[in-house]
């Protein structure tokens, strides 16, 4: 099935101001603690988005670079990962939106966005 809109999954470390803004525009940003994975690992965080068919946010990078190079050396799907540098919510919110607006779940899928 064909999926037009990301939508996204935000880890531990991305403000829960970030998936406010977007869900305000119209867009589904999941946040970890609405989906109650406080204190799961990285890989279970990226489990559960890939089973939920989420895009994972996070400011992470080296640990997520890693899971998403063994996800790929192993043929493993993902929805995709944004990787965040850190900024106010509002500049990550405005970043995100770009790629919402631009990029459809299923062209992120098995993709890593840096913004």
């Amino acid at each position: 099935m064909s999926s037009l809109f990301i939508r996204l999954y935000l880890d531990e470390d991305v403000s829960v101001l970030v998936a406010d803004l977007l869900n305000a525009r119209g867009f589904d940003a999941l946040t970890v603690r609405d989906a109650k994975q406080l204190q799961a690992s990285d890989e279970e965080q990226l489990l559960y988005a890939v089973n939920q068919q989420r895009a994972l946010v996070t400011h992470n990078r080296s640990d997520f670079e890693a899971l998403i190079q063994s996800y790929f050396s192993t043929g493993q799907k993902h929805y995709g990962v944004i990787l965040a540098i850190r900024r106010s919510p509002q500049e990550i919110a405005q970043r995100l939106l770009a790629i919402l607006n631009q990029v459809t779940a299923d062209e992120m899928e098995n993709q890593v966005r840096y913004i």
